[in-house]
């Protein structure tokens, strides 16, 4: 090889690397970024469960309520750019692929573009209030309410929702199932753990990711139920969804349970920050 060919080469792998290191930074930013909204999603829903009705318990409460800690509008940049930064690492994996045997398939590389427009989404809400402070992504029960009517209203309308309901609870099944099953230690730097971190990790990746697919599935189940009723005000947002929770014959309790479940999956964030493999 001569050198002008190795020089090639060399800055080839240079530039690789400063994108790789990009990457992880991104991701890993991400991933915080991520426990943060869970953590006070959790804890807001605790707060509900405990007879604090006035809170909201969703994206748009937990933005609210970084906005009102000292430093907020420091705090809610953080955030925005730490979304950001996640939205820009699934952007890298659709483009280039994941980490894994089959990372650079069709399917992962569809997941990875469904995930990078959910955060351009996330990180947008969050940017625009730490702006303006007068928006934050909106309540999520009326978001939810308002997209189910104007679904409904279109040809087979009743079709997509009922379609897309059953879809939520698919993924919400998919999700727990997989959290029990610890199908996340094949992305986790294991050896990088003592065998105490592990168990942590553990209680929180299974109860935290158990506690988000039993969420993601009511709310499905609900989108099912207004499409057969054809009562948009039947779907429920996240935090109409977790507020149903209280309502069972177990009381306030089963809503303890899982909001205490959303706490410990935003813990568990904060463990893919620092373990995942990017």
């Amino acid at each position: 090889m001569n050198t002008s060919a190795m020089a090639r080469s060399g800055r080839f792998r240079a530039r690789r690397m400063a994108r790789g290191s990009m990457t992880e930074g991104a991701a890993r930013a991400g991933f915080a970024a991520r426990g943060v909204i869970y953590l006070l999603v959790g804890a807001l829903a605790l707060q509900i469960a405990f007879g604090d009705t006035g809170r909201q318990a969703d994206r748009g409460g937990a933005v609210q309520e970084l906005a009102q800690k000292p430093f907020g509008a420091v705090l809610l940049w953080a955030l925005g750019i730490g979304l950001v930064g996640m939205a820009l690492w699934r952007l890298s994996e659709a483009l280039f692929g994941s980490i894994g045997k089959d990372g650079r398939s069709a399917r992962k590389r569809l997941m990875a573009a469904v995930r990078f427009a959910f955060y351009v989404f996330v990180a947008y809400s969050v940017l625009s209030f730490a702006i303006s402070r007068h928006q934050s992504g909106g309540n999520s029960d009326q978001q939810s309410r308002d997209a189910t009517a104007r679904v409904l209203e279109i040809p087979a309308g009743q079709w997509l929702v009922g379609a897309a309901g059953v879809a939520i609870v698919v993924v919400g099944g998919w999700i727990a199932v997989r959290a029990v099953m610890r199908k996340y230690h094949d992305k986790l730097r294991l050896g990088q753990m003592s065998h105490r971190t592990r168990q942590l990790v553990d209680v929180t990746g299974v109860a935290g990711g158990a506690a988000r697919g039993l969420v993601f599935a009511v709310a499905g189940v609900f989108a099912v139920r207004a499409a057969v009723a054809y009562e948009p005000d039947q779907a429920k947002g996240l935090d109409d969804t977790l507020r149903s929770f209280a309502e069972t014959p177990l009381g306030p309790w089963l809503l303890v349970c899982v909001a205490a479940g959303l706490v410990l999956f935003g813990v568990f964030s904060f463990a893919m920050a620092r373990w995942r493999r990017v």
